[in-house]
């Protein structure tokens, strides 16, 4: 008699793609933070590695950058609000090192993506410096406007 292994249905319906991006993740009911890294991201769900403390079923928000094989733009951050759907516990052996138990410490998690939103870039470095025209001179165009002007003057 022949058998023929069972047919898999893949259940994800966005491409998944695999980055190894850092990443924040907030438990919504206890306001707990914790950094981690994705292993894998998609526009609907993303797998991550923590050792923030999380459950099944967990309200969670993650902040990342979302990378543009997925904005379909440029890369963005992002806060994104979704449920803990799966919480992988590290496995370790006796055979193993001390140094590789410490590498295996983290959880997996997957959350499924419930929403997004997209946040402000942060500042560049340089930002908090003037730009070059603020040095000269510039005559106001809207005198009666209520800003303080400032002049500065190149003299010592």
């Amino acid at each position: 008699m022949v058998t023929t292994p069972p047919v898999r249905v893949e259940r994800r319906v966005g491409q998944r793609f695999s980055f190894l991006l850092p990443l924040t993740v907030r438990h919504v009911a206890t306001d707990m933070e914790g950094p981690g890294f994705t292993q894998d991201l998609s526009s609907r769900g993303v797998f991550f590695f923590t050792d923030a403390p999380l459950e099944e079923g967990a309200e969670v928000e993650i902040t990342l950058k979302m990378p543009s094989e997925i904005t379909l733009g440029e890369s963005m951050p992002v806060r994104c609000s979704g449920r803990v759907l799966r919480v992988a516990k590290p496995t370790t052996s006796s055979q193993e090192s001390s140094s590789a138990i410490r590498a295996q410490t983290k959880i997996g998690v997957a959350v499924r993506l419930e929403g997004y939103e997209y946040l402000p870039e942060p500042k560049e470095f340089s930002s908090g410096f003037e730009r070059v025209s603020v040095l000269h001179f510039h005559p106001d165009p809207n005198p009666d406007d209520e800003r303080p002007v400032v002049h500065v003057s190149a003299r010592s």
